[in-house]
């Protein structure tokens, strides 16, 4: 089904969506590009250029390549120039209210077989899909900034939606190079779910004076060897985003884990909203290494054997993992490739525990309770399930979740 697609829309031409529509059209197919106004389609259209531009620099595209690509990309103001298309994707601001208005013109204006996505990093889908006529052609179709490089989607289905839509979806994201993981409609999904409360515990540590911005990124790049600190990553990423992000896991389910930290809601309120702001962590402040912290919880962190810093940050990370590995939400393999397609970690959340051993996270996580450096109250069952006393049959030592 996928080879008789033709027409692809892409509703919101911001750098998400404008790379969005590059992903499709460098893929072959003929995509029409959709924004409010004509200074917004102007500004969707420079972000492909600039895109395509350093791609032939690179020698990534040839020119012939890119006027093919060219040839493939229109963009309008109007939503009715969707009228047939055969697959849409809506990436517009992340607020339910655009985000049900444009749904709610798609389902009149693209024909009954359709199917629409939506790019929601966090929103429901099963919200978005009911306002539709299709709910069993409606998915959530998450790419990862920047689309043209990074190579996980995540596909969200519904209680609604059909397994026909879903084989096509992820069909059409191995068609456009990309690496899907289909997963159902809850909070955060996959990736965001693991990855902003990482943050979130990052912020909370340098609220509480644990340790100088520049040790707690370089401790978790170090421990996990990652590429960036996870407060680097919150200035990259948008302060703003990490906190809406965090409302919506709050509102799911309403567990002190998903709590955002008072930091990270004032830094927003201030507008400090990182790189995109120019104010952050590190934007808009010079060079210059932080002072160490020397109160309470920065002399705990040195004195105490069992909570190296970079591990605090890991612990409670793959706790969450495990939790939606337990769950049945995701399989390790699934929630792994998130991480490392998604975020770049290297090795993902269970491949982490795999390396240090259960018994070695469950000590951190027990002496940061004990330390109330988190509001985890017990370790996730399947966690605890890899302890070398766990009943026979349940694990032993080792990471028993990829059997």
């Amino acid at each position: 089904m996928v080879q008789e697609f033709d027409k692809v829309g892409v509703v919101g031409l911001g750098a998400m969506g404008a790379g969005i529509a590059e992903v499709f059209a460098r893929a072959g197919f003929n995509v029409t590009g959709v924004e409010i106004d004509q200074a917004a389609v102007d500004r969707g259209r420079a972000h492909v250029d600039r895109s395509l531009s350093k791609a032939v620099d690179k020698g990534k595209l040839t020119e012939d390549e890119r006027t093919g690509i060219d040839a493939r990309l229109t963009f309008t103001t109007s939503r009715e120039d969707l009228a047939d298309a055969d697959f849409v994707v809506e990436a517009v601001p992340e607020r339910m209210d655009i985000k049900k208005d444009v749904f709610a013109d798609l389902d009149r204006i693209c024909p009954p077989g359709t199917i629409l996505a939506t790019n929601t990093s966090s929103l429901s889908v099963t919200e978005i899909a009911a306002l539709t006529g299709r709910a069993d052609k409606v998915v959530g179709l998450h790419f990862f900034n920047p689309a043209p490089v990074m190579k996980l989607v995540e596909v969200i289905t519904t209680v609604s939606t059909s397994a026909e839509t879903v084989d096509v979806v992820c069909e059409v994201a191995k068609r456009i190079g990309k690496t899907p993981v289909a997963v159902g409609d809850r909070a955060g999904f996959v990736a965001n779910a693991l990855l902003v409360p990482y943050i979130n515990d990052a912020i909370r540590l340098y609220e509480r004076k644990v340790a100088t911005r520049e040790e707690i990124d370089a401790s978790v790049q170090k421990a996990a060897g990652l590429p960036m600190g996870p407060l680097a990553l919150a200035d990259l990423v948008g302060l703003d985003i990490c906190l809406a992000v965090m409302d919506v896991l709050w509102e799911e389910y309403r567990d002190r884990r998903y709590a955002a930290s008072p930091l990270l809601r004032r830094m927003v309120a201030a507008g400090r909203l990182g790189r995109k702001s120019g104010q952050g962590f590190y934007a808009g402040t010079d060079d210059a290494p932080e002072p160490r912290p020397t109160g309470r919880y920065a002399q705990m962190i040195q004195e105490e054997e069992t909570l190296d810093l970079g591990e605090v940050l890991l612990a409670p990370q793959i706790d969450d993992a495990m939790r939606m590995v337990g769950d049945g939400y995701a399989s390790a393999r699934d929630v792994d490739t998130a991480m490392r397609f998604g975020c770049g970690y290297p090795k993902g959340p269970t491949e982490l525990l795999e390396e240090r051993g259960a018994e070695a996270v469950v000590t951190t996580l027990v002496a940061m309770g004990e330390y109330g450096l988190t509001d985890i109250p017990v370790p996730a069952p399947l966690l605890m399930d890899q302890l070398p006393d766990a009943p026979e049959g349940e694990g032993h030592g080792g990471c028993a979740c990829h059997a």
